[in-house]
Formats: structure tokens, sequence, C-alpha cells
């Protein structure tokens, strides 16, 4: 496990988690025919569960995937909202800007980097369809501790 990774994330077998490295190629999108499907159709599941992950359960997926259907329907720019998502998680897991920029590969290819990143927190021991809660929960009871697994919530702290 690389030192960068969540302690209690661990890789799930199939999947080979090289530390600096991604999991899968961005082009590899039917490698799992559901998830291609579903990103395919719903881009915005795909993205709501993702982004739930990745920020830690705050926002929810409902609220991350709603907003990615406004910005798609509203302005057709939900790729730059996306990108972001790619930049975090390439910061999280020490991942290379490959094969070009965050916002090159959601620009012109927005579904296979969707599913490159739900592929990736996958091969890092995460289920996206569970919600982070559901995967909390399941690290705890794995004997991780739900304290080195989780992430508080950005924006928030203790005040008087």
């Amino acid at each position: 496990m690389a030192d960068n990774e969540p302690s209690g994330v661990a890789p799930v077998a199939g999947f080979p988690v090289t530390a600096g490295q991604w999991s899968s190629g961005l082009f590899d999108c039917f490698d799992d025919c559901d998830l291609c499907c579903m990103t395919f159709w719903c881009p915005c599941v795909t993205f709501g569960r993702m982004a739930e992950i990745v920020d830690g359960g705050a926002p929810s997926c409902v609220t991350s995937g709603a907003l990615y259907t406004v910005i798609m329907l509203a302005l057709e720019c939900q790729w730059i909202y996306s990108c972001t998502y790619r930049s975090k998680m390439r910061t999280k897991f020490n991942l290379p800007e490959t094969p070009c920029g965050d916002c090159g590969v959601h620009f012109f290819c927005e579904p296979c980097a969707l599913t490159q990143h739900y592929r990736e927190l996958t091969a890092r021991g995460f289920d996206p369809a569970l919600g982070w809660d559901a995967n909390a929960r399941r690290a705890a009871a794995n004997g991780a501790g739900a304290a080195a697994t989780m992430y508080p919530p950005a924006g928030q702290w203790m005040g008087r």
C-alpha cells in the first residue's frame, strides 16, 4: 500500500494498485460493461458516487449528481466540474496527469474519465455504490478503525 493511501484501504483482488499509477487505463471502459452503460446513459450517477467517496461523504452522492446534471443540462460544461475531481483524486492517491491535462481528459473523454475514476476507487478498496458511510463502516468492521479511514468533511471545525 502506498504511503499516501488512507489507512485501512486495501487493494481489491484483480486490480493492480501501484503507487503513483492509475490501476487501469483511460480507455479500459469496457472492462466493466455495466459501469460503462450506466456512465454512458446516466453519467450523473457515476459522478455522484465517485464524488461522494473522493470528498469523504460531503456533499452526498445525490447532491453531487444533481449539480452535475444541472450543469450538464443548463450549460453543457459539466466536464469542467468533473475535471476538478480528477485533480482531487490525483492529489489524494499521487496519480500522474496522463494522458493529458485533467480538463483535456474530461473535455474529450468524459465517460471514459468517469469510469476510470470509479474503477480506481474500486481498486483501492472502496465500493462507490455503497456511499461514504457504508464504506467507512465496512473499513471499521474489517479492523481498520473509522478514524484511520475517514477524512473530516471539508469546511467543518469545532467552534465555540
